[in-house]
C-alpha cells in the first residue's frame, strides 16, 4: 500500500509521454510507490531514474512489441496541443493511439489502458460544471481528437479507464505562472474558472486506475475548488487586468467530479491555496 491508501501495482506498467509536464512527474511518483514502470521514450530523450527507458513512439508500431513485452498496464499520457499545425496534433493525439491500442491488443491483450484525456472536450454552452455525461462539443484540433481517441480506445475490446484531466500544476513546473499571459493572451474573463489538479493528485487518479476502480468509465479529475483566472494570477504574485462584464459561459473550464470521490480519490492538495502554503506551486 502506498502513504495515500492505494495498493502498489504488482506489475509493470508501460508509460508514454513521460518527458512531459505530467509524465515525468508521475514517473517519479511511480518509482517512490515501488511500481516497475517502462517509459517509452524517443531516443536522445531522459526518463527520471528508476525508469526501465524502451526507445520507440507511438506513431512507429515497429517499436511497440518490445515496449509492450510482459507489462500489465499502459499509462497513455502522449499527446500534442501547443502548436498551430492541427494536422499533427492530429496524427499524434488519434492515429497515434490507434497505432498504441493495436499494438497492445495484439502484444499485451490483457493489459489494463488507461488513457489521459482533457476537461476540454466539454463545449461552453453547459448550464452546470460538466459531468462525464455531458455531451462532448468541442471542435478545436486538441480536444477534438481527444474524443475520438477516447472513442477509439472505448471500442478497442480492451480493459479500459480514460481520466479527463483538468489545469494541472505544482512541483515548480510553471504552468501556473504562465496562465495569465496565456489567459491575457486569449482575453479570458477575470471571472472564469478551471478545474484544477496538483501533479501529486493525478498520479494518485492514475495508481487508483491501475486497481481496476476505472476501467469501463470515464472519469473527471479534478480538486476540490475551481479558481477564477484573476485568483491564479494573484496566487503566483501576478496582476491580471479587471472586469465587472457578465460572464458569457459560467461554468467553461469547471468538471464535477464527483465520480472520481465516489471512486475513492481523495485529493491530497484539496486547493491551490493549500499548494501555495505548502510550498507545493
Amino acid at each position: 500500500m502506498t502513504d495515500s491508501g492505494v495498493a502498489t501495482h504488482s506489475g509493470t506498467v508501460l508509460v508514454t509521454g513521460g518527458t512531459g509536464l505530467v509524465g515525468s512527474r508521475l514517473l517519479t511518483r511511480f518509482v517512490e510507490a515501488g511500481i516497475a514502470t517502462r517509459g517509452l521514450v524517443r531516443a536522445g530523450k531522459e526518463l527520471p531514474a528508476g525508469v526501465e527507458a524502451v526507445d520507440g513512439d507511438i506513431l512507429d508500431p515497429q517499436t511497440l512489441p518490445s515496449a509492450l513485452a510482459g507489462v500489465t498496464a499502459v499509462i497513455h499520457l502522449a499527446a500534442l496541443f501547443r502548436t498551430d499545425d492541427e494536422a499533427e496534433v492530429w496524427r499524434v493525439n488519434l492515429e497515434g493511439t490507434r497505432t498504441l491500442i493495436a499494438a497492445t491488443l495484439e502484444h499485451a491483450p490483457d493489459a489494463r489502458f488507461i488513457m489521459a484525456s482533457t476537461g476540454n472536450v466539454y463545449g461552453p454552452e453547459l448550464g452546470h460544471p460538466a459531468r462525464e455525461d455531458d455531451p462532448t462539443t468541442a471542435t478545436q484540433a486538441y480536444p477534438a481528437s481527444k474524443i475520438q481517441a477516447e472513442q477509439l480506445l472505448r471500442e478497442s475490446g480492451l480493459r479500459w479507464g480514460i481520466l479527463r484531466l483538468p489545469f494541472v500544476y505544482g512541483d515548480q513546473d510553471g504552468h501556473l505562472e504562465n496562465l495569465p499571459r496565456l489567459a491575457a493572451a486569449r482575453d479570458w474573463h477575470p471571472a472564469e474558472k478551471l478545474s484544477l489538479a496538483h501533479h501529486a493528485d493525478v498520479a494518485a487518479a492514475f495508481q487508483l486506475a491501475l486497481t481496476g476502480a476505472m476501467d469501463g468509465r470515464t472519469v473527471n479529475i479534478a480538486d476540490d475548488a475551481s479558481q477564477s483566472i484573476w485568483e491564479l494570477a494573484r496566487v503566483v504574485g501576478q496582476d491580471y487586468p479587471d472586469s465587472s462584464e457578465p460572464l458569457a459561459h459560467p461554468w467553461k473550464g469547471q468538471m464535477d467530479a464527483s465520480l472520481a470521490r465516489r471512486l475513492g480519490l481523495r485529493p491530497s492538495v484539496a486547493t491551490v491555496h493549500q499548494a501555495a502554503r505548502e510550498g507545493r506551486l
